[in-house]
């Protein structure tokens, strides 16, 4: 790798995958923990008094916490507890973590005040909802189940804020498309989480977990730290901390496989775009939306839910009980090897019955990825104001941003905003744009080339060390927890796959590996 490209590609780890930047640099001092403009009250609304006590939480929390969908489903049919008290335990437990507290984590940024009745409306229907399908289907469906959002994706009559404060404001009249699946689904949309701020393509100098509105968001495997990994920061310890059944998050390149490798917890980002509207970008071409879980058959039904695709298994038991990795091709890179973790898991692999291919990682040119995101934002965020904002931000573009933040930047940007001035400069034409991600995804084919060269399933990689070349490459992956460090922090083992292989097999084989491990451990102190 020449020296140009390791400055770019060292620029890409630091802006776009910062869950790595823990890994290799002192984790970085926080100027700002607690937001200077939000408050538990805040954040709750009129649902604060409601929610405020549950006295059924004790005895539910054996039932709920750390279960899967379907076997919280099962207890909702034996009469155990209703849609109702499984939402508001887990506002609740909201209420008595998230802030202002010795324990804070700052994952969640506001709560849906419709929840309760939509749960209450779930309860009213099951009983029609499992006579027009199956009492299987309803165990396998995301049907009155809580799931929070990242703030970038519009709910209708929530802000959406981007972790902006001059968005506080900001309020779409439509759900975004991923929404509106989810809520045809039958699930409880229960509110809105933190984020890096724009998606962590704003100051480049801020921790990952940062924005003016929520504040700093800490993870629960060590509050100060450990790296909560970005941008999707909130989803990530908000599914870990179990404030929800699940939850939504968005990357460009490494947002959901970073905070859920750094938080114990499954992620899964497309290839592909799944959906299209409703979702403040950084680049519209890699922008992807995916869910975050605490498991793998979780993930697969909220895929589904959310994307509104069905897999035909042939069967009706559990979708991913026969999975396995007997039999499986995969890439393994050498020098990851190093990572203790990963070797480990890498032999378990092969006692299982995996085709462990060894790979020499290809140098790969990523230059002009930041001249890519630079050029998407510029002419994206503006389309998205136009058409999805609120009216009073319509004409919102980047240099009106970088003007109200000057009004008062010790609040709206206390880490600067470096990467919105080098946007606004930006000069790149629509002709080199284009040329730019050709030859990006050209780079990326020939260094995953070794998938059909190899005739590998999936290339095993650590959290998200390869994201920006996947972003490029329009590649599937898919987060699994791995183990922890001797400091703590968890690491996950990331599965590649070019996205027309399907997702069906991908999820089977992040499923063998889950079940061959059994890594995932829950925060200390927030059971």
């Amino acid at each position: 790798m020449n020296v140009k490209s390791q400055v770019v590609y060292a620029l890409l780890i630091a802006i776009i995958s910062c869950g790595l930047l823990s890994a290799q640099e002192p984790f970085r001092e926080f100027k700002v923990l607690d937001s200077h403009f939000l408050t538990k009250v805040q954040v709750f609304g009129s649902l604060l008094e409601e929610i405020k006590d549950f006295e059924r939480y004790e005895k539910l929390a054996p039932y709920i916490m750390e279960k899967s969908i379907p076997e919280i489903q099962q207890e909702i049919l034996n009469g155990t507890f209703t849609y109702e008290e499984l939402t508001r335990f887990y506002l609740y437990r909201i209420y008595k973590y998230d802030r202002e507290n010795e324990k804070s984590l700052n994952s969640v940024i506001a709560i849906n005040e419709q929840s309760i009745e939509q749960a209450k409306m779930a309860d009213k229907r099951l009983h029609d909802f499992v006579a027009e399908r199956s009492k299987y289907h309803v165990i396998f469906s995301v049907y009155g189940m809580p799931i929070l959002v990242k703030d970038n994706i519009d709910i209708a009559g929530m802000p959406t804020t981007a972790g902006a404060k001059l968005l506080e404001e900001n309020r779409p009249e439509s759900d975004a498309e991923v929404i509106t699946n989810l809520r045809e689904n039958g699930a409880i949309i229960l509110g809105k989480t933190n984020l890096s701020e724009w998606a962590y393509y704003f100051c480049g100098d801020c921790p990952s977990g940062y924005s003016a509105i929520g504040g700093q968001t800490l993870n629960p495997y060590g509050r100060k730290t450990i790296d909560t990994g970005g941008s999707s920061s909130g989803s990530g310890v908000a599914v870990t901390a179990n404030f929800a059944v699940a939850a939504l998050g968005s990357e460009t390149a490494g947002s959901i496989i970073s905070p859920a490798s750094q938080n114990s917890v499954v992620g899964y980002k497309p290839g592909t775009s799944l959906v299209s509207r409703g979702v403040v970008p950084i680049s519209e071409y890699l922008d992807r939306v995916g869910p975050m879980t605490k498991n793998v058959e979780d993930n697969l039904i909220l895929t589904e839910a959310a994307f509104n695709i069905s897999i035909n298994y042939g069967s009706k038991h559990k979708p991913l009980t026969d999975s396995t990795l007997k039999g499986r091709r995969i890439g393994v890179f050498k020098s990851y090897l190093k990572n203790n973790l990963y070797s480990k898991a890498i032999d378990a692999m092969k006692r299982t019955g995996a085709e462990i291919v060894e790979l020499e990682k290809k140098e790969i040119d990523l230059n002009g990825f930041i001249t890519l995101l630079d050029a998407d934002m510029k002419k994206d965020l503006p389309e998205y104001f136009k058409h999805f904002a609120n009216p009073q931000y319509r004409d919102y573009d980047i240099s009106s941003i970088i003007a109200e933040n000057k009004k008062d930047s010790t609040t709206y940007m206390p880490y600067g905003q470096r990467l919105f001035d080098n946007i606004e400069k930006d000069t790149t034409t629509a002709e080199q744009l284009r040329e730019i991600k050709s030859r990006l995804l050209k780079n990326a084919q020939e260094f995953y080339s070794d998938l059909n060269d190899q005739d590998l399933d999936v290339i095993a990689s650590i959290n998200n060390y390869d994201a920006a070349s996947a972003a490029v490459g329009f590649m599937d992956l898919i987060t699994v927890p791995m183990g922890y460090d001797e400091d703590g922090k968890p690491y996950g083992m990331t599965f590649i796959q070019n996205n027309t292989s399907g997702f069906k097999k991908l999820y089977h084989i992040a499923a063998g590996f889950e079940r061959m491990l059994k890594a995932r451990k829950p925060p200390k102190g927030y059971e």
